[in-house]
C-alpha cells in the first residue's frame, strides 16, 4: 500500500497540479511531455449520441467559441468500465478509466475554483460541456453560486471535494486531513444540498490515511489525472498524446496565473487539442 500510495503520488506530481509556482517535474527529475498535438492521429472519432445531460450544441456556437468543428461526446456506456476496487476501509483510486483501446473518449475535471468568469458560464452552456468539479472552500466559496450554475446548465456537470484549504495532505495527520476532507463535505453538503462521494486531493498527495479520511468522511473515489491542461497545450505524465480514457485535470484560473491567458483561451486550446487528436468527451461520472 505505501508504495502503491508514493507511486500514484509521484505520478500526479509529474504533471502540473494545483497551485505552486516550482515545476513539480524537475523535482522528480524528469519532464512530463508537452505538445501542441498539431498532426491528427487518423481514425478521427465519428459523430455520437450525446453523453447523459450534454447535447450536440449548434454549429454557431463552436464558431463562437474557437473551434473550427463540432465537439463529439461519448454516450454513456451500457455496462460501465470495471475498476479495482478499493481494499476495506478505504476509497477507491482512479487515475484513469480503463476503456476499450479504440474508445477514444477523455473526461474533463476542473480543481480549485479561483476564476469566476461569467463568459465561462455562456461558453460551457453553449457547448454542453460536462465538467467535474473539485472545489477547494476557501478559494471557490466567495460566490459558490458561480459554480451552482454551471452545474445546473444541463450539461451534466458536478461538484466535488477539494478540501477546505488546499493543504498538501501528507503532511497531515490523520486526523487533520480527516478535518479537512469532512470539512469541506460539510460545507458542500450545507450549501448544495448534497454530500459529493469523490475527491481529488490537492497536488494528487495523499497516502493511506487519506483513504481511510476519505472513507471515514463518507467518499467512495479519489480521483487522480494523468494528463493536465497548461496555457497552451497538454502536459503528459507518459508518451505524447492522449490515450483512450484519460482523465484530463485543468483548472479555474485566470490571467493572473495564466499569463495574461483567459479560463475562456485556456480551455478553447484544451477543446481544440482533444479534437486534433480525434477523442471525444464522456461525462465522468457514467463511467464511475
Amino acid at each position: 500500500m505505501v508504495a502503491g500510495t508514493l507511486m500514484a503520488g509521484a505520478l500526479a506530481l509529474s504533471l502540473t497540479g494545483c497551485g505552486g509556482s516550482a515545476d513539480p517535474t524537475e523535482r522528480l527529475g524528469r519532464r512530463a511531455t508537452e505538445t501542441d498535438a498539431s498532426a491528427s492521429p487518423s481514425g478521427a472519432a465519428s459523430p455520437s449520441a450525446s453523453a447523459t445531460g450534454a447535447g450536440q450544441a449548434g454549429a454557431e456556437a463552436y464558431r463562437k467559441w474557437g473551434l473550427s468543428g463540432p465537439l463529439q461526446y461519448a454516450p454513456k456506456p451500457a455496462v460501465k468500465p470495471l475498476i479495482p476496487p478499493a481494499k476495506p476501509d478505504r476509497v477507491q483510486v482512479v487515475d484513469r478509466i480503463p476503456v476499450p483501446a479504440d474508445d477514444k473518449v477523455v473526461f474533463l475535471t476542473f480543481d480549485d475554483g479561483a476564476e469566476k468568469n461569467p463568459e465561462f458560464l455562456k461558453m460551457a452552456a453553449d457547448l454542453k460541456l460536462p465538467i467535474s468539479m473539485f472545489l477547494t472552500d476557501n478559494i471557490a466559496s466567495s460566490d459558490y453560486g458561480h459554480f451552482e450554475k454551471l452545474r445546473d446548465n444541463g450539461s451534466g456537470s458536478t461538484i466535488n471535494n477539494h478540501t477546505l484549504t488546499h493543504p498538501n495532505l501528507r503532511t497531515l495527520s490523520f486526523e487533520g486531513q480527516k478535518k479537512e476532507i469532512c470539512g469541506q463535505q460539510e460545507r458542500l453538503e450545507k450549501r448544495f444540498g448534497t454530500r459529493p462521494t469523490r475527491f481529488r486531493p490537492p497536488y494528487g498527495n495523499y497516502n493511506d490515511d487519506t483513504l481511510r479520511a476519505a472513507h471515514e468522511c463518507g467518499i467512495s473515489q479519489l480521483l487522480l489525472w494523468r494528463v493536465s491542461m497548461q496555457i497552451n497545450n497538454f502536459q503528459y505524465a507518459e508518451g505524447s498524446a492522449l490515450k483512450p480514457g484519460d482523465i484530463v485535470l485543468a483548472h479555474f484560473r485566470g490571467p493572473a496565473e495564466l499569463k495574461g491567458a483567459t479560463e475562456i483561451q485556456m480551455t478553447t486550446r484544451m477543446l481544440q487539442r482533444i479534437q486534433e487528436q480525434g477523442y471525444r468527451i464522456g461525462r465522468l461520472e457514467d463511467y464511475l
